[in-house]
């Protein structure tokens, strides 16, 4: 029996894959996206490599992005206990995805910049 498989569109005001473009969209959750391609870290690791992120922000975006399948989170017997996050495969395939608008947003900042400036003198 064949299963039927909808056609989800994102530009649909009803359909669930907006929920997930905009945790995607979300700027804390490309960043610990992309800090966690290099492989498992810990919480502190996390916070300090993804400057300006808060501990409750980060939190938040973590247990989102475990409820989401897109990490997945190590917890270690150990006094005192220790707990690693790591992408899941689904979480690494959106990693070089939001890699690239990493660096095209660090590529093109200088003519945002002044493209900014231009229509505010306006």
């Amino acid at each position: 029996m064949s299963q039927i498989v909808p056609d989800w569109s994102v530009l649909a005001a009803t359909c669930p894959s907006r929920t997930s473009l905009a945790r995607i969209a979300n700027k804390w959750t490309a960043m610990v996206v992309t800090v966690l391609g290099d492989g498992r870290m810990r919480f502190g690791d996390l916070k300090t490599n993804i400057d300006g992120i808060s501990g409750k922000v980060l939190t938040e975006t973590l247990r989102d992005l475990e409820r989401d399948g897109l990490v997945t989170r190590h917890v270690f017997a150990e006094v005192p206990p220790r707990v690693e996050y790591e992408l899941t495969e689904l979480g690494l395939s959106l990693h070089e995805p939001l890699l690239v608008l990493c660096r095209w947003a660090e590529q093109h900042i200088a003519q945002v910049l002044i493209n900014r400036e231009q229509y505010d003198a306006r």
